[in-house]
Protein backbone atom coordinates (compact mmCIF):
# COMPACT_ATOMS: atom_id res chain seq x y z
CA UNK A 1 0.00 0.00 0.00
CA UNK A 2 0.88 3.62 -0.79
CA UNK A 3 -0.42 6.08 1.76
CA UNK A 4 -0.70 10.41 0.79
CA UNK A 5 -1.52 12.35 3.59
CA UNK A 6 -2.50 15.58 2.23
CA UNK A 7 -4.40 13.84 -0.48
CA UNK A 8 -7.60 16.21 -0.83
CA UNK A 9 -5.45 18.81 -1.55
CA UNK A 10 -3.63 20.18 -4.36
CA UNK A 11 -0.46 18.58 -4.70
CA UNK A 12 -1.57 15.45 -2.92
CA UNK A 13 -4.83 14.95 -4.90
CA UNK A 14 -2.71 15.55 -8.35
CA UNK A 15 -0.13 12.75 -7.39
CA UNK A 16 -3.28 9.96 -6.54
CA UNK A 17 -4.30 10.70 -10.28
CA UNK A 18 -0.89 10.64 -10.98
CA UNK A 19 -0.25 7.18 -9.10
CA UNK A 20 -3.61 5.79 -10.83
CA UNK A 21 -2.22 6.33 -14.50
CA UNK A 22 0.95 4.51 -13.37
CA UNK A 23 -1.14 1.70 -12.40
CA UNK A 24 -1.14 2.40 -8.74
CA UNK A 25 -4.72 1.90 -6.67
CA UNK A 26 -3.88 -0.10 -3.29
CA UNK A 27 -3.51 3.66 -2.05
CA UNK A 28 -4.59 5.02 1.74
CA UNK A 29 -5.79 8.74 0.96
CA UNK A 30 -5.01 10.72 4.93
CA UNK A 31 -6.66 14.48 4.96
CA UNK A 32 -9.34 16.43 7.15
CA UNK A 33 -11.87 15.36 4.64
CA UNK A 34 -14.25 18.44 5.52
CA UNK A 35 -13.86 20.95 2.69
CA UNK A 36 -16.86 20.05 -0.19
CA UNK A 37 -14.50 22.02 -2.56
CA UNK A 38 -11.44 19.81 -2.24
CA UNK A 39 -14.16 16.50 -2.60
CA UNK A 40 -14.22 17.14 -6.63
CA UNK A 41 -10.02 16.89 -6.73
CA UNK A 42 -10.74 13.11 -5.84
CA UNK A 43 -13.71 12.49 -8.34
CA UNK A 44 -12.79 9.45 -10.41
CA UNK A 45 -9.94 8.74 -8.46
CA UNK A 46 -8.97 5.05 -7.23
CA UNK A 47 -7.70 4.24 -3.86
CA UNK A 48 -8.41 1.29 -1.19
CA UNK A 49 -9.62 3.98 1.65
CA UNK A 50 -10.27 7.35 3.67
CA UNK A 51 -8.40 8.00 6.96
CA UNK A 52 -8.78 11.37 8.61
CA UNK A 53 -5.56 12.76 9.81
CA UNK A 54 -5.93 12.81 13.45
CA UNK A 55 -6.85 9.19 13.36
CA UNK A 56 -3.89 8.24 10.65
CA UNK A 57 -1.22 7.20 13.47
CA UNK A 58 -3.18 4.72 15.40
CA UNK A 59 -4.14 3.19 12.04
CA UNK A 60 0.09 3.33 10.36
CA UNK A 61 0.77 1.89 13.51
CA UNK A 62 -1.59 -1.18 13.26
CA UNK A 63 -0.95 -1.84 9.73
CA UNK A 64 2.87 -0.71 8.84
CA UNK A 65 3.72 -4.33 7.69
CA UNK A 66 1.02 -3.42 4.86
CA UNK A 67 2.68 0.15 4.09
CA UNK A 68 5.28 -0.11 1.18
CA UNK A 69 5.77 4.16 1.20
CA UNK A 70 4.45 7.42 2.32
CA UNK A 71 4.00 10.29 0.23
CA UNK A 72 3.36 13.35 3.26
CA UNK A 73 2.18 16.16 1.24
CA UNK A 74 -0.58 17.28 4.66
CA UNK A 75 0.32 20.86 5.79
CA UNK A 76 -0.85 24.60 6.61
CA UNK A 77 0.11 25.98 3.51
CA UNK A 78 -1.23 29.88 4.12
CA UNK A 79 1.65 31.98 4.17
CA UNK A 80 -0.05 34.79 5.23
CA UNK A 81 -1.40 32.95 8.44
CA UNK A 82 -0.25 34.50 11.93
CA UNK A 83 -1.08 31.34 13.93
CA UNK A 84 2.03 29.94 15.26
CA UNK A 85 0.34 27.30 17.35
CA UNK A 86 -1.39 25.93 14.29
CA UNK A 87 1.48 25.99 12.23
CA UNK A 88 3.59 24.26 15.02
CA UNK A 89 1.52 21.48 15.32
CA UNK A 90 0.56 20.78 11.91
CA UNK A 91 3.66 21.42 9.89
CA UNK A 92 6.66 20.59 12.71
CA UNK A 93 5.01 18.29 15.77
CA UNK A 94 2.85 15.80 13.05
CA UNK A 95 5.78 16.00 10.81
CA UNK A 96 7.84 14.96 13.21
CA UNK A 97 5.83 12.15 15.14
CA UNK A 98 5.37 10.88 11.42
CA UNK A 99 9.09 10.54 10.83
CA UNK A 100 9.56 8.79 14.02
CA UNK A 101 7.21 6.09 13.47
CA UNK A 102 8.63 5.83 10.01
CA UNK A 103 12.00 5.52 11.44
CA UNK A 104 10.39 2.74 14.14
CA UNK A 105 8.63 0.32 11.54
CA UNK A 106 11.24 0.89 8.60
CA UNK A 107 8.65 2.51 6.03
CA UNK A 108 10.34 5.40 3.36
CA UNK A 109 8.97 8.75 3.53
CA UNK A 110 8.66 11.82 1.05
CA UNK A 111 7.58 15.09 2.68
CA UNK A 112 6.80 18.74 1.13
CA UNK A 113 9.23 21.12 1.88
CA UNK A 114 9.29 23.96 0.25
CA UNK A 115 11.01 27.10 -1.37
CA UNK A 116 9.64 29.66 1.36
CA UNK A 117 12.27 28.58 3.77
CA UNK A 118 14.92 30.63 1.11
CA UNK A 119 13.26 33.70 2.62
CA UNK A 120 14.43 36.61 0.24
CA UNK A 121 17.28 34.27 -0.74
CA UNK A 122 20.32 36.58 0.80
CA UNK A 123 21.47 32.78 1.67
CA UNK A 124 21.16 31.69 -2.30
CA UNK A 125 19.30 28.70 -3.05
CA UNK A 126 21.36 25.67 -2.47
CA UNK A 127 19.81 22.61 -0.99
CA UNK A 128 23.31 21.69 0.30
CA UNK A 129 22.36 20.35 3.39
CA UNK A 130 25.33 22.13 5.37
CA UNK A 131 23.81 25.39 4.45
CA UNK A 132 20.11 24.80 5.20
CA UNK A 133 20.03 25.81 8.60
CA UNK A 134 21.61 29.04 8.09
CA UNK A 135 18.25 29.66 5.74
CA UNK A 136 15.94 32.57 7.47
CA UNK A 137 11.95 32.04 5.93
CA UNK A 138 9.94 35.30 6.22
CA UNK A 139 6.77 34.02 7.06
CA UNK A 140 5.12 31.43 9.85
CA UNK A 141 4.48 29.08 6.92
CA UNK A 142 7.76 29.03 5.77
CA UNK A 143 9.58 28.40 9.06
CA UNK A 144 7.63 25.77 10.26
CA UNK A 145 8.62 23.70 7.20
CA UNK A 146 12.64 25.02 7.88
CA UNK A 147 12.51 23.68 11.74
CA UNK A 148 11.51 20.15 10.15
CA UNK A 149 14.37 20.23 7.37
CA UNK A 150 16.43 21.21 10.72
CA UNK A 151 15.45 18.81 12.50
CA UNK A 152 15.40 16.00 10.06
CA UNK A 153 19.01 16.75 8.82
CA UNK A 154 20.05 16.22 12.92
CA UNK A 155 18.24 12.42 12.98
CA UNK A 156 20.39 9.78 13.74
CA UNK A 157 16.98 7.00 13.46
CA UNK A 158 15.67 7.52 10.23
CA UNK A 159 13.46 6.22 7.96
CA UNK A 160 15.12 3.48 5.29
CA UNK A 161 14.39 6.04 2.66
CA UNK A 162 13.48 9.63 3.00
CA UNK A 163 13.34 12.43 0.70
CA UNK A 164 12.36 16.08 2.00
CA UNK A 165 11.14 17.90 -1.75
CA UNK A 166 11.99 21.99 -1.02
CA UNK A 167 8.89 22.57 -3.89
CA UNK A 168 8.80 26.57 -5.41
CA UNK A 169 6.37 27.76 -7.24
CA UNK A 170 3.67 25.21 -8.04
CA UNK A 171 0.56 25.69 -10.82
CA UNK A 172 -1.69 23.59 -12.09
CA UNK A 173 -4.86 21.48 -11.74
CA UNK A 174 -6.88 21.06 -8.47
CA UNK A 175 -5.68 24.48 -6.62
CA UNK A 176 -9.44 25.20 -7.30
CA UNK A 177 -10.22 25.10 -3.31
CA UNK A 178 -7.49 27.43 -2.17
CA UNK A 179 -9.13 30.98 -2.31
CA UNK A 180 -6.20 33.48 -2.11
CA UNK A 181 -3.22 30.89 -1.84
CA UNK A 182 -3.80 29.46 -5.36
CA UNK A 183 -1.50 30.47 -8.20
CA UNK A 184 -1.05 33.45 -10.17
CA UNK A 185 -1.79 31.38 -12.97
CA UNK A 186 -5.48 31.00 -11.37
CA UNK A 187 -5.60 34.36 -10.06
CA UNK A 188 -4.93 36.12 -13.77
CA UNK A 189 -7.56 33.65 -15.42
CA UNK A 190 -10.46 34.63 -13.25
CA UNK A 191 -9.48 38.26 -13.23
CA UNK A 192 -8.46 37.97 -17.11
CA UNK A 193 -12.09 36.49 -17.84
CA UNK A 194 -14.48 38.94 -15.93
CA UNK A 195 -12.50 42.04 -16.71
CA UNK A 196 -10.15 41.79 -19.46
CA UNK A 197 -7.19 42.82 -17.83
CA UNK A 198 -4.80 42.08 -15.05
CA UNK A 199 -3.42 44.26 -12.37
CA UNK A 200 0.37 42.96 -10.78
CA UNK A 201 2.15 44.17 -8.04
CA UNK A 202 4.29 47.20 -8.36
CA UNK A 203 7.84 46.64 -7.32
CA UNK A 204 9.08 48.52 -4.12
CA UNK A 205 12.58 47.03 -4.91
CA UNK A 206 15.56 48.91 -6.67
CA UNK A 207 16.47 46.04 -8.89
CA UNK A 208 13.15 45.05 -9.96
CA UNK A 209 10.72 46.85 -12.31
CA UNK A 210 7.51 46.48 -12.33
CA UNK A 211 6.45 43.08 -13.19
CA UNK A 212 9.86 41.53 -13.02
CA UNK A 213 9.72 40.02 -10.03
CA UNK A 214 10.47 36.48 -10.58
CA UNK A 215 9.61 32.96 -9.32
CA UNK A 216 10.98 29.84 -10.48
CA UNK A 217 6.85 28.28 -11.34
CA UNK A 218 7.00 24.36 -11.72
CA UNK A 219 3.57 22.71 -13.42
CA UNK A 220 2.27 20.36 -10.90
CA UNK A 221 2.79 17.31 -13.66
CA UNK A 222 6.61 17.91 -13.09
CA UNK A 223 6.08 17.54 -9.38
CA UNK A 224 4.41 14.43 -9.83
CA UNK A 225 6.88 12.95 -11.47
CA UNK A 226 10.00 13.71 -9.70
CA UNK A 227 7.98 12.36 -6.45
CA UNK A 228 7.30 9.30 -8.62
CA UNK A 229 10.66 9.25 -9.52
CA UNK A 230 12.12 9.12 -5.92
CA UNK A 231 9.19 6.33 -4.94
CA UNK A 232 10.99 4.06 -7.41
CA UNK A 233 14.88 4.67 -6.79
CA UNK A 234 15.32 4.82 -2.91
CA UNK A 235 19.12 5.79 -3.53
CA UNK A 236 19.55 9.45 -1.84
CA UNK A 237 17.49 10.47 0.67
CA UNK A 238 17.87 14.01 1.68
CA UNK A 239 16.63 17.23 0.59
CA UNK A 240 15.89 18.51 -2.70
CA UNK A 241 15.11 21.72 -4.85
CA UNK A 242 12.20 20.71 -7.00
CA UNK A 243 12.01 23.32 -9.46
CA UNK A 244 12.70 23.84 -13.12
CA UNK A 245 15.86 26.33 -12.01
CA UNK A 246 15.22 28.66 -14.44
CA UNK A 247 13.07 31.88 -12.55
CA UNK A 248 10.21 34.04 -15.12
CA UNK A 249 8.59 36.96 -14.18
CA UNK A 250 5.27 37.76 -13.35
CA UNK A 251 4.82 39.43 -16.41
CA UNK A 252 5.45 36.28 -18.71
CA UNK A 253 3.36 34.27 -16.84
CA UNK A 254 0.63 36.33 -17.15
CA UNK A 255 1.01 37.08 -20.24
CA UNK A 256 1.13 33.54 -21.14
CA UNK A 257 -2.13 33.71 -19.86
CA UNK A 258 -3.73 36.09 -21.84
CA UNK A 259 -2.05 34.52 -25.02
CA UNK A 260 -3.79 30.66 -23.85
CA UNK A 261 -7.42 32.67 -23.57
CA UNK A 262 -6.69 34.24 -27.22
CA UNK A 263 -7.31 37.92 -25.56
CA UNK A 264 -4.55 40.39 -26.31
CA UNK A 265 -2.58 41.54 -22.99
CA UNK A 266 -3.85 44.16 -20.90
CA UNK A 267 -1.39 44.14 -17.87
CA UNK A 268 -1.07 47.49 -14.68
CA UNK A 269 0.34 47.76 -11.46
CA UNK A 270 -0.80 48.21 -8.08
CA UNK A 271 1.34 48.67 -5.02
CA UNK A 272 2.18 45.56 -2.56
CA UNK A 273 0.05 46.03 0.47
CA UNK A 274 2.43 47.48 3.02
CA UNK A 275 1.96 44.43 5.63
CA UNK A 276 3.40 42.32 2.60
CA UNK A 277 6.48 44.30 1.38
CA UNK A 278 8.63 42.76 4.41
CA UNK A 279 7.97 39.26 3.48
CA UNK A 280 7.72 39.37 -0.16
CA UNK A 281 10.08 37.54 -1.88
CA UNK A 282 11.56 39.25 -5.27
CA UNK A 283 13.28 36.66 -7.12
CA UNK A 284 13.68 32.73 -6.25
CA UNK A 285 15.04 30.05 -8.71
CA UNK A 286 16.21 26.51 -7.90
CA UNK A 287 19.51 24.73 -7.92
CA UNK A 288 18.54 21.33 -9.27
CA UNK A 289 22.30 19.97 -9.78
CA UNK A 290 21.52 18.00 -6.79
CA UNK A 291 18.10 16.37 -8.14
CA UNK A 292 20.10 16.12 -11.48
CA UNK A 293 22.99 14.23 -9.59
CA UNK A 294 20.34 11.62 -8.40
CA UNK A 295 19.23 10.62 -11.61
CA UNK A 296 16.35 12.86 -12.29
CA UNK A 297 16.85 13.75 -15.87
CA UNK A 298 13.72 14.55 -17.39
CA UNK A 299 13.05 17.92 -18.56
CA UNK A 300 10.93 20.37 -16.95
CA UNK A 301 7.69 21.92 -18.64
CA UNK A 302 7.85 25.31 -19.89
CA UNK A 303 6.10 28.13 -18.42
CA UNK A 304 4.38 28.84 -22.13
CA UNK A 305 3.30 25.22 -22.51
CA UNK A 306 2.40 24.49 -18.50
CA UNK A 307 0.24 27.36 -18.32
CA UNK A 308 -1.47 26.61 -22.12
CA UNK A 309 -2.29 23.16 -20.73
CA UNK A 310 -3.52 24.16 -17.42
CA UNK A 311 -5.49 27.30 -19.01
CA UNK A 312 -7.00 25.19 -22.17
CA UNK A 313 -7.52 21.58 -20.78
CA UNK A 314 -8.12 22.48 -17.19
CA UNK A 315 -9.77 26.03 -16.10
CA UNK A 316 -11.97 26.24 -19.62
CA UNK A 317 -13.33 22.79 -18.99
CA UNK A 318 -13.73 23.39 -15.04
CA UNK A 319 -12.30 20.62 -14.89
CA UNK A 320 -9.93 18.38 -12.11
CA UNK A 321 -7.16 16.32 -12.86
Amino acid sequence: MIVVTGAAGFIGSYLVGRLNRAGYTDLILVDKFDDPWKDLNLLHKKYRKFIDRDNFFKWLIKHSADVDFIFHLGARTDTVGQEPELYQQLNLIYSQRLWNICSEIQVPLLYASSAATYGNGEEGFSDSHVKIRDLRPLNLYGWSKHDFDVWALKQFRTPPFWAGMKFFNVYGPNEYHKGRMASVVLHAYKTIRETGQMQLFRSHHKAYKDGQQSRDFIYVEDIADVMMFFMENQNNSGIFNVGTGKARSYFDLTTSVFKSMKIEPNISFIDTPVDLRGRYQYFTEAEINKLREAGYRKPFVELEDGVSQYVKEFLVAESCY
